[in-house]
């Protein structure tokens, strides 16, 4: 009984917290929604968009709980710069791996082809002609008119010239 008593303060911010994370997560979850069923996106990528920002929402939700138990945010810097430090340096050789995921969700939100579009990739090494048969956190599934299938990676759309076809 005299935890309650000791840390009721902390207790009543931490449940108006879990209440704060909990709207957010539904505000979130309708605003992508909405903008999926206005612009007319796919139903997988709009679930990967709201898991990133989820996940995105647990973090700070996470972080703003240790500030109200007490941990100074100087302390949270410290450990949170180390944690990024460490993790740059691990992925560093796996970049791609971030761009390709970032360039998904830019892909999801502002480009103007979808399924079933016809493309063509203007790479001088590579040209490609070919429908889009799906579209994923880390790359495009295409399908060449003599139905050969590429995995072209996400961040490669960015770099290069496209053309759409037909959509």
């Amino acid at each position: 009984m005299s935890f309650i008593n000791d840390f009721t303060k902390e207790l009543i911010a931490s449940a108006i917290l879990l209440l704060v994370i909990i709207c957010l997560r539904i505000i979130t979850t309708k605003l992508v929604k909405r903008f999926a069923k206005t612009t007319i996106r796919l139903e997988h990528r709009t679930n990967l968009v709201i898991k990133y920002l989820h996940l995105l929402t647990h973090i700070l939700g996470l972080i703003a709980l240790i500030i109200i138990w007490g941990v100074h945010p100087k302390d949270i810097f410290i450990a949170v710069s180390s944690v990024t430090t460490v993790v740059g340096v691990a992925m560093f050789a796996q970049w791609s791996i971030l761009s390709n995921i970032t360039s998904g969700v830019i892909l999801f939100f502002s480009f103007p082809f979808k399924i079933g579009d016809i493309i063509k990739i203007h790479d001088k090494d590579f040209p490609i002609t070919a429908e889009i048969d799906d579209i994923r956190a880390f790359h495009v599934s295409l399908i060449t008119a003599d139905g050969e299938m590429i995995v072209y990676p996400n961040n490669l759309l960015f770099q290069k010239g496209i053309s759409i076809i037909k959509q």
